[in-house]
Parts: C-alpha cells; structure tokens; sequence
C-alpha cells in the first residue's frame, strides 16, 4: 500500500494565454489530493468514501491506461481524499492524476523521476480535455511558485495568499472535470473569430507575467496585486469571468487585497488574492457570499506520505 499526495495550485498569472505560448506565474499551494493504491482482486475507487465507476473518473481510466505501458498492471484498489475543490481552477485534476502516478509507480517499482511524472499528467490531462497547458501538472509535481514556460522557480509573496471559492462548477462528476477544456475552447473559438481583438489580449496578458515576476523577484507584493487587477480585466475581456467571481474579486479589493483575479479558467470556480490582512480580506469574501480559504504556498510537491 502506497499513498501520495500533490498540491493544487493558483495562478498569479497567465492563464489561457499560457495555451499560446505566453509567460504565466502559478503558485503550488496547500491544499492536497491524496492517493492510496492497494494491489487488489479487481480494480475499483472511492472517492471522499464513495464508491465511483472507473468510467465517472476520465483522469483515473487514463492514467491507469497509460501505466500499462510501462508495466502490465494488476487490478488496484484506488482511494482518493481531496482538500481541493474540484472544477474551481485550482488544479484539482492535476493533482488527482500526478498523486495517482507517483503512487503507482512507487508500488509497482516504474522507475518515474519527477520530469516523467510531470509530463506524463500532462499528457493524461491533454487526453482528458483537448487541450491543457502543462502549468498544472508541473507546479502540482514539483511546487513552489514557478515561471513557464522557463519552469523557473522564483521566491514566493511576502503576503498573504486568499482563495475566495464561488462555488459554481464545483461539484462530481466527468461533466464538471470537462469545464476546463470547455473554457479553453470557449477563448480558442473567440480568437478564431476576432483575431486582431484577442492576440492583442493574449499578448497582454503574458506581458503582465513578465512584468510580475520581477516584481516577484523584488518582493513588491502591492505591485503585483496591481498588475494582477490589470490581468482579471483581461480575463473578462476573454468572457470567462462570472458575476459572482466579479463580486468576490471586488469584495476582495474592498477588503484591502492588494490585488484579486481570477485563478484558472473561469466560468465559475475560485479567484485568488493578495494581501497582508489576509482576515480582513477572508471576511470580506464570505460576506459577498464565497467560500474564503487562507493557504499557504507548497514548496514541496508530490510526496509519499
């Protein structure tokens, strides 16, 4: 028996333009999906003490379709036991997939170093949704606060990180887990259709997250919150903002965040914000009607427990 864990994660920076290419900032971050595989008779999984089918779990039936290329792989008893809400834009897949790897591997003696890990999530993700940026699978395999597409790991905030969870999208399910592809396709078609409107956007964006990590670098946290401002605009201007993320993004910034944006696709799901009266900015979250979560940042990625 073997569990693992990996961390979700936010992003400061970049999310969609990282799909083209862009720079982004993303941040692994105290919340855990932890993996225990156990060999057994026949395959089956629990999630939260629930029994799910392999069919209801695409990133699972993918992962353990993948494993048989490196090993021919008896049936498993998988339970999963997660603090990341799911479909929320906080990685939720990816740590699911790169816990479940990790602890396979382990069990099974698949030589896998991190690099293999990281990029075999990837691809498992790309199967599951279309398209995926290999952000959340690396920051979830390796953690800390990383720059891509250098992968460059760079000193976390001198403040407080606040995730304001507004509880749409959030739920089981294989339809819930397609929001991510759905979003990303969403932005390609947008593109597609006005080109001289949305590069530009795209753009923008990822000179946003060249600009935030020197202000990383040089530990000026009310100046990324700032650019962070800039880049939620942008992130509308894409429609993947909701009136309720708004609402808590501002509520956020009325609190006394330093900045608030959305963190990963959108449509629903968490928005992420910056501040020293971490509190403050907690309570302001709830009372415009989101579920606040004070977290720290994960230096340290998958792991075996």
């Amino acid at each position: 028996m073997v569990t693992c864990s990996a961390p979700g994660k936010i992003y400061l920076f970049g999310e969609h333009a990282v799909v083209y290419g862009e720079s982004a900032v993303a941040c692994a971050v105290e919340l855990r999906t932890r993996v225990t595989v156990v060999p057994a008779e026949s395959t089956s999984i629990t999630s939260g003490g629930q029994p799910l089918a392999i069919g209801e779990e695409p990133y699972i039936q993918n992962t353990l379709k993948i494993m048989e290329e490196f090993l021919a792989l008896p049936p498993v008893s998988i339970r999963i036991d997660s603090e990341i809400p799911i479909a929320a834009g906080i990685g939720s897949s990816a740590a699911l997939t790169v816990a479940l790897l990790r602890a396979l591997s382990i069990e099974f003696g698949v030589e896998m170093d991190l690099s293999l890990i990281a990029a075999t999530a990837h691809r498992i993700e790309r199967l599951v949704q279309g398209a995926a940026s290999p952000t959340d699978t690396f920051v979830s395999t390796m953690g800390g606060v990383v720059v891509v597409p250098e992968r460059r790991h760079l000193p976390p905030p001198g403040c407080k990180i606040v995730i304001g969870d507004a509880g749409i999208g959030t739920g089981a399910g294989a339809a819930m887990r397609e929001k991510t592809g759905e979003m990303v396709l969403r932005v390609a078609d947008l593109r597609e259709a006005y080109p001289d409107a949305v590069d530009p956007v795209i753009s923008a964006i990822g000179g946003l997250a060249r600009s935030g990590v020197l202000l990383l670098e040089e530990g000026d946290c009310r100046g990324v919150g700032k650019l962070m401002n800039i880049n939620h605009g942008l992130l509308e201007a894409l429609g993947v903002g909701t009136t309720r993320l708004l609402r808590l993004v501002h509520a956020a910034r009325d609190a006394g965040a330093f900045g608030a944006k959305i963190t990963g696709a959108g449509g629903g799901g968490c928005m992420v914000a910056l501040a020293d009266n971490a509190r403050e900015v907690a309570q302001g979250i709830e009372r415009a009607g989101g579920k606040a979560m004070v977290v720290e940042i994960a230096q340290e990625g998958v792991r075996k427990e």
